[in-house]
């Protein structure tokens, strides 16, 4: 690997190749460069905080619609946590949007509303890990930082066929990463190994021929380069099963507000009892029923989640009840997603009788 080489065409590739995001300015206008703002380090959080766990094209429409709402870091700490939990639905991992806030309120309250402009300020605030703190120093504040997320690590394991097996090769990809980390431009080669990943190194098919490093390429000179990372074995993701009650009472449904901490901390949802490898038994599903009305089978729906896949057997009814909430049929799409899905399973099979 010749490194001064590969850090040399992989920049000058990224200055004539990178994406055009909606929260990314143009190579080479960096804080260190000569007449050009320096970039917002709110847009840039806010943008690794929603690209977690998701793509680039999902996540623009919310960054648009957050800065919309929320253009300061103040402005979105001074927000209502329900509002931004509702804004956030459908980006999952609802944990990150009261980090979110969390981290939104550290910076005004701690920074008079500005980010530390260091990793180790960054790390300090709620909600910030290595990868988020590494990102807004390097982009934010042009700070040589070690930037790595999974193209980047993707990147690594083929330049240097890497044969240890992820997760247990993070630690040596990290290291290798840190070893070629650009000290002139640090933003631009945090965004180029990004895009190197992203869009030439991908997964499946790399397009090796449009490839900077093509002559340092470990994977590429084997003749298999897809062949990298090594992963181990995923284990099989685990079954759950719960109950759902959607009750109606005219044009509103029964929503509850769920538990801060766990999943789906904090936000509405249908009334529902705990989702566990066993599923309910009876006195549970009393418990958790909204209403002692006559309760009708309505199906069930399948939703994923990370960690375990979800049978959610659905009832349904109509007629009032007490310690509920209301939401009205238009805006059940504010819903998390599963019970989205059950809300439309139950009106669906109301609808068609």
């Amino acid at each position: 690997m010749n490194s001064d080489r590969f850090q040399s065409r992989l920049l000058d590739w990224y200055r004539a190749s990178a994406r055009d995001l909606p929260w990314r300015r143009a190579p080479g206008t960096g804080p260190g460069a000569a007449n050009a703002p320096p970039p917002d380090p709110y847009r840039v959080w806010l943008s690794e905080v929603m690209l977690q766990q998701t793509t680039v094209a999902h996540a623009t429409p919310y960054y648009a619609a957050f800065l919309s709402r929320w253009p300061t870091v103040c402005d979105l700490a001074d927000a209502e946590d329900a509002e931004v939990m509702a804004a956030w639905a459908g980006l999952g991992y609802y944990a990150r949007a009261r980090n979110l806030l969390a981290c939104a309120r550290a910076v005004r309250d701690r920074f008079d509303g500005r980010f530390p402009d260091t990793e180790a300020g960054l790390l300090s605030l709620p909600g910030v890990g290595p990868y988020t703190a590494a990102a807004v120093a390097a982009i934010a504040f042009d700070r040589p930082a070690n930037v790595v997320d999974g193209n980047v690590e993707r990147v690594m394991s083929r330049l240097f066929a890497v044969e240890a097996p992820l997760p247990a090769a993070r630690p040596k990809l990290r290291s290798l990463a840190a070893g070629l980390v650009e000290a002139g431009a640090p933003g631009d080669w945090a965004q180029a190994l990004m895009d190197l990943g992203a869009t030439v190194c991908r997964p499946r098919s790399p397009r090796c021929d449009l490839c900077p490093a093509t002559e340092d390429c470990a994977a590429r000179a084997s003749g298999t380069p897809e062949a990298w990372p090594r992963k181990s074995a995923r284990a099989a993701r685990p079954t759950r099963s719960g109950l759902v009650f959607v009750l109606r009472n005219g044009d509103g449904v029964a929503v509850v507000r769920r538990p801060p901490r766990g999943l789906l901390g904090g936000m509405l949802g249908l009334p529902t009892t705990d989702w566990t490898p066993s599923g309910p038994d009876s006195e549970a599903i009393a418990a958790a029923a909204p209403a002692r009305l006559d309760w009708r089978e309505a199906g069930a729906v399948d939703h994923v989640f990370t960690h375990f896949s979800l049978e959610l057997r659905v009832l349904a009814a109509e007629g009032p009840a007490n310690n509920v909430e209301w939401l009205s049929l238009d805006a059940l799409g504010d819903l998390p997603s599963v019970f989205l899905k059950a809300a439309r399973r139950a009106l669906a099979m109301r609808d068609g009788e």
